[in-house]
């Protein structure tokens, strides 16, 4: 159902600057009042229309192509007119001024893309994959926004809503009609369910992880003693002289940072101070900051000169919970062959970052590790909706504890809803307007 919205927005929605087509986009009930005055043509739908944009005094401001799209048939469920004219930023500007004074006002950052959500005609995952859509930085990425767009994650999330709403509604029949004599606490059949959710969760979770990378990039931090060969793999990675490359130890006092794809994949690269025993002020800061930034990465590269095997000490030295790899470093030194293996600490790659040999089995086993797989079932995720089936893994974990151990059926029933309610978070069915003001005002406007 179309909302009853008295705003008429507009905004022009296209980037800043001079180009050959400027659009500027209307939407809302005040579009046949607008065009009455504007136009030199009259509105018919879905039929692109060559007109001149006529100012108050009807001089002509600017000419070009009018499109109307009735609601609700249209991108945001309501009226929407679009004038695709010079893309001059001035001659932009001052149609767009000339639209504000026939009654509508400047969109808000997203709005467009809000009222195509508040009017159903978007669920919040396909709304925010519109504007993941937009910055996706790889092909990659932009095939898994579509996806999200046309609805494979939402498809997935409200098939496990519904299977829960389907549970919920078996448990409370149970609870109330004792009389029924359905004994779900042990006729096994709300177990094998609530099981079957669980594995399924933990399925879609995987790839929306995955999806999660395509869109933020895995966090890739370099550690190791000084002149281990961090800046030398910064430097390798990115295909250029990011970092300063020399034999002084300590080159590297700050954190450098640099953005990257691999076959497909973002990485944000972070180079970082050499870890060591030091009075120096500026070089203590730095290891401070290298320090900070382990704490916060998907995956810890530690490089180690092959020649030193004694520095993989500095493990101790690192948080317990971070996935490490040891990259012993310089085998052409030693005469050694590049390699992966695994040992009972982890995994270990040997390589030469300076004759190239092992960086292609080092970058096979960064997508290897994090589950990336370019395939086409990728859709694009986002860190909340990661939390939010987080949420709802662990409440049907809950659900099956109180099911298994305690024989509580009130407390199932309470935690199949929790769950059912942090995966409606996803699609926007259950969501605050905290929360819709924070996704849609980083959008830009126009969009």
């Amino acid at each position: 159902m179309v909302l009853d919205n008295p705003d008429t927005i507009a905004a022009i929605a296209t980037p800043p600057g001079n180009g050959g087509v400027g659009i500027i986009r209307i939407s809302g009930s005040l579009i046949h009042d607008i065009a009455k005055q504007l136009l030199s043509q009259s509105l018919i739908p879905r039929t692109a229309r060559y007109s001149a944009f006529l100012d108050a005094d009807g001089s002509v401001l600017d000419s070009g192509i009018m499109l109307y799209f009735p609601g609700p048939a249209s991108y945001t469920g309501e009226d929407i007119l679009e004038l695709q004219g010079h893309g001059g930023s001035v001659v932009l500007d001052m149609l767009l001024r000339r639209v504000l004074t026939l009654g509508a006002r400047l969109a808000n950052p997203g709005e467009f893309t809000e009222r195509a959500f508040l009017n159903n005609k978007l669920d919040l995952a396909q709304a925010e994959a519109v504007a993941d859509l937009i910055e996706s930085c790889t092909e990659q990425s932009v095939r898994s926004a579509q996806k999200s767009m046309q609805g494979v994650f939402s498809a997935q999330i409200n098939t496990l809503v519904e299977e829960l709403t389907e549970l919920r509604v078996y448990v409370e029949a149970a609870i109330d009609f004792v009389d029924e004599e359905i004994d779900f606490l042990t006729d096994g059949v709300v177990e094998n369910r609530i099981i079957c959710l669980s594995e399924r969760i933990k399925q879609i979770q995987k790839t929306a992880q995955q999806g999660r990378l395509l869109r933020d990039g895995m966090t890739v931090v370099l550690a190791g003693k000084p002149n281990a060969g961090k800046s030398s793999l910064l430097n390798a990675l990115a295909g250029h002289e990011a970092a300063i490359v020399t034999d002084i130890a300590g080159t590297t006092r700050d954190v450098l940072r640099e953005r990257i794809q691999l076959e497909g994949m973002p990485l944000h690269i972070i180079d970082t101070a050499g870890l060591r025993e030091s009075d120096n002020f500026v070089e203590q800061e730095g290891m401070r900051r290298a320090r900070e930034e382990i704490h916060k990465a998907d995956k810890v590269l530690l490089l180690i000169d092959v020649r030193e095997p004694e520095n993989e000490s500095i493990l101790q030295t690192l948080p317990k919970d971070i996935d490490i790899t040891r990259i012993y470093n310089k085998i052409d030194l030693l005469g050694l062959p590049p390699k992966i293996e695994q040992t009972e600490q982890g995994i270990c790659c040997y390589v030469s970052i300076k004759t190239g040999a092992g960086v292609d089995l080092l970058i096979q086993h960064l997508k290897q590790s994090v589950g990336f797989n370019a395939g086409d079932n990728v859709f694009i995720a986002r860190r909340r909706h990661l939390d939010a089936l987080e949420r709802g893994l662990e409440f049907v974990k809950s659900a099956l504890t109180q099911l298994q151990i305690n024989y509580a059926g009130e407390l199932v029933a309470e935690d199949l809803r929790q769950a059912q309610q942090s995966l409606a978070e996803i699609t926007g069915t259950v969501s605050s307007d905290d929360l819709l003001g924070k996704i849609f005002s980083s959008f830009c406007i126009g969009k």
